[in-house]
């Protein structure tokens, strides 16, 4: 965890993107530095879930930025996270 994405190697999202966080989003991703990795964690950020036609929402995460591991669930299981973190770690 890191207080500024610039500092940061990767992001993790959940939930669906709305029409107010769209531009942060994509804010948040142009300032962690590359290689980066991208997990979308949860049925709403890997296809919108109950969610992906709702007045206020843009899409998924998975829709809008390029993402690395995706880790379906509603929710995912706590092992279902670690292994993907341990997936893009290598441990």
């Amino acid at each position: 965890m890191r207080a500024c994405p610039r500092h940061a190697d990767g992001l993790i999202a959940t939930g669906v993107v709305t029409r107010n966080m769209h531009q942060p989003l994509l804010n948040t991703l142009g300032a962690v530095p590359e290689p980066r990795v991208v997990i979308a964690v949860g049925d709403c950020a890997c296809t919108g879930g109950i969610f992906a036609q709702g007045y206020g929402v843009v899409g998924s995460v998975v829709d809008l930025i390029p993402v690395d591991v995706e880790v379906p669930g509603c929710p995912p299981t706590p092992q279902e996270i670690i292994t993907a973190l341990r997936s893009v770690t290598g441990r």
